[in-house]
């Protein structure tokens, strides 16, 4: 397999948490994983931008423009942002639920319909609620693992299951694992659709 994966949202959505598990599932498969974050502010609410490179001819962990299979947007501005780096048959998966992100700067007013509607447009799109999706979990924390259950259920993630839910529970602290786990299957159904 070969897939080149982007992971972006804002600092304390869970970005980097995400790609650690798509990169280590895709060891536990025994595929060659690179993975980077590029970092905006160092803070949260700046942005994050995670790269993960599945396959031998990944000698580079940053992906180049027009390399992207599958683009993973936890805000929908942030999605736009990141455009440039879908291949042309790529896929997004993004949230609708909008953070405002620093890079927007100050005032704007802003609710994330605009660039959903722009991207549904551009590219083939799956637009998930975290809020919806996260409600039973009492925290949209879940979301970065929800979320790559929907990129399961839609099939684009090229990942088994089972690998994954092996690797959260390698990964996640145990006080955590129940929920998480519980994050991704709902987020599968979601991708099923």
């Amino acid at each position: 397999m070969k897939k080149d994966i982007m992971i972006c949202g804002v600092g304390g959505q869970g970005t980097v948490l995400a790609s650690r598990i798509i990169a280590a599932s895709a060891m536990g498969e025994g595929y060659t994983a690179h993975s980077a974050e590029t970092i905006g502010m160092a803070q949260r609410g700046g942005p994050v931008t995670s790269h993960v490179r599945i396959g031998e001819d990944a000698y580079s962990p940053l992906i180049p423009i027009g390399g992207v299979d599958l683009l993973i947007a936890f805000e929908p501005s942030e999605a736009v942002r990141n455009l440039k780096y879908l291949k042309k048959d790529g896929f997004v998966i993004v949230n609708s639920v909008p953070v405002k992100p620093t890079s927007l700067g100050g005032g704007a007013d802003y609710d994330g319909k605009e660039e959903i509607a722009f991207l549904q447009s551009k590219c083939r799109t799956l637009v998930v609620d975290s809020d919806a999706l996260c409600a039973p979990f009492g925290s949209s924390k879940f979301f970065n693992v929800a979320v790559l259950g929907a990129a399961l259920g839609t099939g684009e993630l090229g990942l088994k299951e089972e690998t994954v839910r092996k690797t959260i529970v390698n990964i996640v602290p145990e006080r955590f694992q129940e929920k998480n786990l519980a994050a991704l299957t709902a987020g599968i159904k979601i991708g099923k659709k």
